[in-house]
């Protein structure tokens, strides 16, 4: 057990739950500890926009009863839990980043990723920042300000779930929800060095439906590999409310996690056959690809031939942002940020026959991949092309790329296609920010994705930072 409350929170929840079943450590000491790394740290990265000690506490008495009784209500019972802010939560205003939005409403609903954890006793501690309505890859709004990177507190933690990230990076919980409509799940996580997983489209039950349509998935950003595998046999259990999810098939992600990679053949693409990619980004992502052939595995360099879906996942994207932005009024849309108002102008414009070649191409894009993965087991690639960057910009270079887009080319087209997909960190710049590593699987084989993520996670092991890097 670890001496001290820092090292309490370092824990994963799979240790958590070990000492619990031991009695060795308690769910209270667990949420006093968390509870005060996040008064320590939230100040300064501003990872979270609602903190509920009080009803931390509650639920974290609550579970110690349990554990003492040797009764434990569900899989992750007592573990520090946190919500991002565009997913319901009762009792808890959910604003999503947004000042068009009236805090002083009922919030009487749990959207089923927040049921499915509350009812398997998670400790829910607050609700993670977002950008205006998970709009961009970057974490601000005027509502909330900035969100910052532990690594380096100039720079982004990415988006849109940059504050679910950066609290996982410091601890501040074992278990994160994030959501994921073009990347906002991988792109934080490989920010800020910490793992997250885009499920299979469907295998996380998601209420209310997305504005954003079938391109919106919800996952786990944590710590270790173990922890989202057990996160996911929570959030995949099934919920009547969204009729786009799939069947429960029962199946436990946990189970046969360190079987390796060894005789599966695995794609590397370092560009996607036309990305241009930082060259120590690239080259960390070469060698962490290396290590799958020193697992066993057979990694030939590979291009899925897909070619730039950038127009085709814009079409959806802003098409979705006109959706969203047309179910408010003129006065709240007047205090929406002005890039989102921009966006659903443009998707707005679009006709119904653009939108539908748009969806065709969205198919025929499905149907390469499928045909790619009759040869290819996983597809390998960086997460993001570039190092976080400066923090409140949208992009690293504003005059040249004017929307988020445009410097996140590996991430989108595997939410066009619906496939699992993680990043998993795999090295540090010159400048210490964390590089993430893309591991993409065959649709619905979520299990091989995190399977071959904890194999290299066995293989070089994830680092957390010591403490903030806080930059003047």
């Amino acid at each position: 057990m670890p001496a001290n409350p820092t090292d309490i929170t370092r824990l994963s929840a799979s240790e958590l739950l070990r000492l619990y079943r031991d009695k060795s450590l308690s769910p209270v000491e667990v949420t006093q500890a968390v509870l005060a790394r996040i008064e320590q740290d939230n100040p300064v990265v501003n990872a979270f926009c609602v903190i509920d000690p009080d009803q931390a506490m509650a639920s974290a008495r609550a579970s110690e009863d349990r554990w003492a009784k040797g009764a434990p209500c569900g899989m992750v019972d007592g573990v520090p839990t946190t919500i991002k802010d565009v997913v319901l939560t009762k009792g808890w205003p959910t604003l999503r980043g947004s000042r068009a939005i009236d805090p002083d409403q009922p919030w009487e609903d749990d959207a089923p990723c927040t049921a499915r954890l509350r009812e398997q006793g998670a400790v829910l501690l607050g609700k993670t920042t977002t950008p205006e309505f998970g709009w961009k890859g970057i974490t601000d709004s005027a509502l909330t300000g900035i969100t910052r990177n532990p690594w380096n507190t100039n720079r982004t933690p990415a988006g849109s779930s940059g504050g679910a990230a950066a609290a996982a990076a410091l601890g501040l919980g074992a278990l994160h929800i994030g959501t994921d409509g073009g990347g906002s799940i991988r792109m934080p996580a490989a920010f800020t060095g910490v793992f997250g997983h885009k499920p299979t489209f469907g295998r996380v039950p998601a209420w209310p439906a997305s504005p954003f349509g079938t391109l919106a998935h919800i996952g786990p950003i944590t710590r270790t590999v173990a922890d989202a595998a057990l996160m996911l046999n929570v959030l995949a259990l099934p919920d009547h409310r969204d009729w786009f999810s799939v069947p429960h098939d029962g199946f436990d992600y946990t189970t046969n996690l360190d079987d390796g990679v060894a005789g599966l053949r695995i794609a590397f693409s370092p560009d996607l056959g036309h990305a241009s990619v930082d060259p120590e980004v690239a080259a960390l992502v070469r060698a962490a690809a290396d290590v799958f052939t020193d697992l066993g595995g057979t990694v030939e360099e590979a291009d899925p031939g897909i070619g730039d879906t950038t127009e085709i996942f814009r079409n959806h994207w802003y098409a979705g942002a006109a959706t969203l932005l047309a179910g408010f009024s003129d006065e709240q849309r007047a205090v929406m940020e002005a890039g989102l108002q921009d966006v659903a102008v443009d998707g707005a414009k679009l006709s119904a026959v653009a939108y539908l070649k748009s969806a065709t191409a969205r198919a025929n894009i499905g149907t390469r991949m499928r045909e790619f993965h009759e040869t290819y087991d996983l597809l390998l690639t960086p997460s993001v092309p570039i190092p976080a960057f400066e923090v409140g910009l949208e992009s690293p270079d504003p005059a040249a790329q004017t929307r988020w887009t445009s410097w996140t080319p590996f991430t989108y087209p595997f939410n066009l296609t619906q496939q699992p997909a993680c990043s998993a960190p795999c090295g540090f710049t010159s400048d210490g920010l964390p590089v993430g590593l893309q591991i993409v699987g065959r649709n619905f084989d979520d299990a091989l994705v995190l399977r071959a993520a904890r194999a290299f996670e066995t293989a070089r092991p994830f680092q957390m930072p010591g403490a903030i890097n806080v930059q003047h």
